[in-house]
């Protein structure tokens, strides 16, 4: 086991609190709080076939409660951390009303009455296997969906926090039982950072030393008293340094010109790295991994640390599909796409990130993908990665121990650190400096960014940051609201934003089924694929296999019943996932910080049930003794030796249900680690927010170089697609700064 002594202080877990909580909540809610997570998680004996086993971690993860401390203060702490307002308000307001006998009465009926005083009990005094039947009524609840939202968020965030938290000693006492090992493979130690040559790191900086630290590195930096800030100067300040911002600091850099990074997530390096779940996903993810749209429906996973997405996504290297491209420069006229200069950018991507065709050793659940493929008579093929053939590493989503993925962060960056790029982590974009045209023009000048350092950091200043040009690269979900603070009001920014959602099937190979080896948490990601086009040859949906960590596993799970949750939990590590993903035709809209908000169009609910039900033939076609999907009510089917025509009309009823708010009593949650197309390129202004080289129609200077500027969904996982775009709109603007100097 990983002590966590070798690894950042930050990623080492271990939930040591010095101080009290800062919930808010009262002892009387916070005793419903501890009630409701032991209906949820409730304290079990085992059944008479899993007492033979004599299994003692199985015997105490059954006897171990969701009520007992400290996890109900910790999840009410994520929750006010990580949750939207109006959802932690109305959380905390229920809590309130059943601390209260007629308050308890109002929300959960006659199971809080008896036949003797006080005849109505507040709900931490109902018996508990009530407590459970009224919590699958409120999973059910189609009137007074409130209820229901509560009911999801408790219990996806109590989960996670259980099944993540570890103690100093990097142990929970739930992995053994569910056959769950921490990754501790031997990590690539460094005699030097590969940034730190060009990083500076606000969390260890103060106003004193600040300047310092920014003058060593080569930048001109002088103090503005009366604005109370710093101003520095350079040629191109970026805001962000993931696939979009990492390729473009390369590019300018090597071009001779100063170069700003602003990073407001951390900078970890191979040898800081824990593997654990919760604290790498509190740190690496945007909102910590705990991120949903405004309705609840969709769970987002994005990164957020120098290197972005690059430093935590999945290895997956897929060029561009040619209908694509082909779609995206003649219906969207963007010339770009069709020309070669994007080929020729895309070879120089996957040359500089070190592109293998298909490992050498393929993971349980790819193999399962593959053998299941074969059997149904499907086409399956492997997926090249930006890692060595002998890549075999399930928790590159938590940051590569071994340094053998090569993201932005050991690549792009490095390229541009070593041409005298700047990179400010722990920082953080306000907004742009716009100034008015001058002579009358409309179009304004974008002269810089304003940014502040992030909580961490001691630096109470803000940072005037001047540029000849200034590019946003925080992605599809910052990037909108950034240009919208500053003051741009093109409609398209914040339209338009695609998420490939996706659902998941998944199918239990109990241990002695030799023929696939490992867990789900083992080996390369994905490395396989199946790929469903659509009439015009673009993708319609793709069927991978993803990374779900213990905490994100139980989260996904739908819970039905305490019993039933322990089971499902216990089966984990052989518990095989894959997912259909969908090159989405309805889209979303990101204005503000952290509120999405997303409509499913009717075409995609199809495709993902057709895509689910796929999945699900391939599992069964493995060998899977049991195969499911993730609506609320648990839905499955044993499979060893049944019946085609029985597990046929199993298939006719999977469907794809709407989310937690919906008005249906079945629901299920959706997730995207993909967000696309929200600040698009147009060939006019009123069919994008930017024009075909990525420049704002509204402000001279001001480029945006990330997925948002997709006209739609790229239909496969993109991070070619967003690499090669940077690649070509940075060599633009390098030619244009070039020829003005």
């Amino acid at each position: 086991m990983e002590d966590g002594k070798s690894c950042h202080p930050l990623l080492r877990g271990g939930n040591k609190r010095e101080k009290g909580y800062s919930h808010g909540l009262s002892s009387s809610q916070m005793q419903v709080m501890a009630s409701f997570c032991e209906a949820l998680l409730p304290s079990l004996p085992l059944n008479k076939e899993q007492n033979l086993q004599h299994n003692h971690a199985l015997s105490a993860f059954y006897n171990i409660s969701g009520s007992q401390a400290p996890f109900p203060d910790e999840t009410a702490e994520i929750m006010i951390k990580r949750a939207l307002p109006e959802a932690w308000s109305l959380v905390s307001w229920v809590l309130w009303i059943l601390s209260f006998r007629f308050g308890t009465l109002l929300l959960c009926g006659k199971d809080c009455l008896e036949w003797k005083w006080p005849f109505i009990h507040k709900f931490s005094e109902i018996p508990l296997n009530k407590r459970e039947e009224i919590l699958k009524k409120w999973s059910r609840e189609n009137n007074w969906t409130p209820l229901r939202i509560v009911f999801v968020f408790i219990k996806l965030v109590s989960f996670y926090n259980f099944f993540t938290r570890t103690d100093g000693s990097g142990h929970n006492p739930a992995w053994e039982a569910m056959g769950y090992k921490v990754d501790t493979r031997q990590k690539l130690t460094h005699k030097e950072r590969p940034l730190q040559k060009g990083i500076v790191e606000t969390m260890y900086e103060n106003d004193s030393t600040l300047i310092q630290s920014l003058t060593e590195k080569g930048l001109e930096v002088t103090e503005d008293l009366e604005h109370n800030s710093y101003n520095i100067k350079c040629d191109v300040v970026i805001v962000g340094s993931g696939c979009g911002g990492g390729v473009a600091a390369a590019i300018l850099a090597n071009s001779g010109l100063k170069v700003i990074v602003l990073e407001k997530g951390e900078y970890f390096v191979s040898e800081d790295y824990s593997s654990f779940e919760g604290p790498s996903t509190n740190e690496l993810y945007e909102s910590g991994g705990i991120m949903s749209s405004v309705d609840g429906k969709m769970m987002i996973l994005a990164g957020s640390t120098v290197g972005g997405g690059s430093a935590i996504n999945w290895s997956a290297c897929i060029r561009t599909p040619d209908p694509v491209l082909k779609e995206w420069s003649e219906k969207y006229k963007i010339p770009l796409f069709g020309s070669s200069n994007y080929q020729s950018a895309m070879d120089a991507v996957c040359k500089r990130i070190g592109v293998t065709p298909q490992c050498a050793k393929e993971s349980f659940q790819n193999q399962i993908l593959r053998e299941g493929c074969k059997k149904v008579d499907l086409k399956v093929e492997s997926v090249a990665i930006n890692a060595s053939a002998d890549h075999y590493c399930g928790s590159c989503c938590y940051g590569c121990r071994t340094g053998d993925k090569k993201g932005t962060d050991s690549t792009w960056l490095v390229d541009a650190v070593a041409n005298g790029a700047v990179i400010l982590a722990g920082c953080k974009a306000e907004k742009f400096i716009l100034e008015d045209g001058k002579n009358g023009l409309k179009k304004k000048k974008c002269r810089g960014v304003i940014a502040a350092a992030t909580w961490r950091s001691k630096v109470s200043k803000k940072l005037r940051i001047e540029s000849k040009v200034s590019i946003s690269s925080c992605g599809s979900l910052s990037t909108p609201p950034l240009l919208i603070s500053s003051g741009l009001q093109n409609p398209y920014i914040g339209k338009n934003l695609r998420l490939h959602p996706v659902q998941f099937a998944w199918g239990y190979f109990p241990e002695d089924m030799t023929n696939f080896s490992g867990t789900n948490y083992e080996g390369g990601i994905i490395t396989s694929i199946h790929k469903e086009f659509a009439e015009d040859s673009t993708p319609k949906f793709i069927i991978e296999a993803p990374a779900l960590g213990p905490g994100s596993f139980s989260a996904l799970v739908p819970w039905v019943s305490g019993l039933n949750a322990k089971d499902r939990l216990a089966k984990y590590a052989r518990t095989a996932h894959l997912f259909a993903l969908v090159r989405d035709q309805g889209s979303g809209e990101v204005k503000a910080e952290g509120r999405v908000s997303y409509r499913l169009d009717q075409v995609d609910k199809e495709s993902l049930r057709i895509g689910l039900r796929k999945a699900l033939r391939i599992l069964v076609a493995a060998g899977a003794v049991e195969v499911g999907t993730y609506r609320s009510d648990g839905q499955r089917i044993k499979c060893k030796g049944i019946k085609e025509e029985d597990f046929e009309e199993f298939l006719d009823t999977v469907t794809v249900a709407g989310g937690p708010s919906s008005r249906n009593e079945l629901w299920t949650l959706f997730t995207t680690a993909h967000q696309m197309a929200s600040c698009r390129m147009g060939a006019t202004k009123d069919d994008g927010a930017l024009d075909e080289n990525g420049e704002s129609w509204e402000a001279e200077g001001l480029y945006v170089c990330d997925a948002s500027v997709f006209p739609n969904a790229v239909g496969v996982n993109p991070m070619i697609t967003i690499q090669s775009t940077a690649y070509c709109i940075a060599t633009k603007i390098a030619e244009s700064l070039m020829n003005e100097m």
